[in-house]
């Protein structure tokens, strides 16, 4: 019963990881082709149609190579704490983990790592038990994001008709 409160929050942490990351990604690279951005509207436009497409390809990815590896930094540090009978280095460990797993596709996935790894910790200080059912309603989460900005990119299109 344990595992399932631990993926529960992995999953929210998830959800709300991916989402901040696309919206952060989007903000940092509004445009990944790299083409010159001329002006404030340039900018807002290619921010709000690269940040649902940066969603659709991180989420995934984060719900399952991030649980996977969040899960097994946390019980790889627990494991390790343990052993030196020291629970305050759980954390640090912990979080070096995580940012050794973030490493796989360099800057894009340690910055990942790190926001998943934040938001884990806040939901964990929170002290509150994760139910399966509320994980999978986490998943409103990031669809919401996507549907916002895919809304303002349909509105766009209108208005610029």
């Amino acid at each position: 019963m344990e595992g399932n409160k631990i993926i529960s929050r992995k999953i929210i942490s998830a959800s709300i990881s991916s989402s901040i990351f696309a919206i952060l990604l989007g903000l940092i690279m509004p445009n990944p082709f790299r083409e010159d951005i001329s002006s404030l509207t340039n900018y807002l436009f290619s921010f709000t149609l690269s940040t649902p497409i940066y969603l659709m390809y991180s989420f995934p990815v984060i719900l399952t190579y991030g649980v996977l590896a969040s899960i097994l930094s946390d019980k790889m540090s627990q494991f390790f704490a343990a052993k030196m009978k020291d629970d305050q280095i759980e954390t640090v460990l912990s979080g070096i983990l995580h940012a050794l797993f973030g490493l796989i596709l360099l800057l894009y996935s340690l910055g990942a790592s790190m926001l998943f790894f934040m938001t884990d910790r806040i939901l964990v200080s929170r002290n509150r038990t994760y139910k399966p059912l509320q994980a999978v309603k986490s998943f409103a989460f990031p669809f919401g994001v996507w549907l916002i900005f895919m809304g303002i990119v349909y509105l766009e299109h209108i208005v610029n008709k």
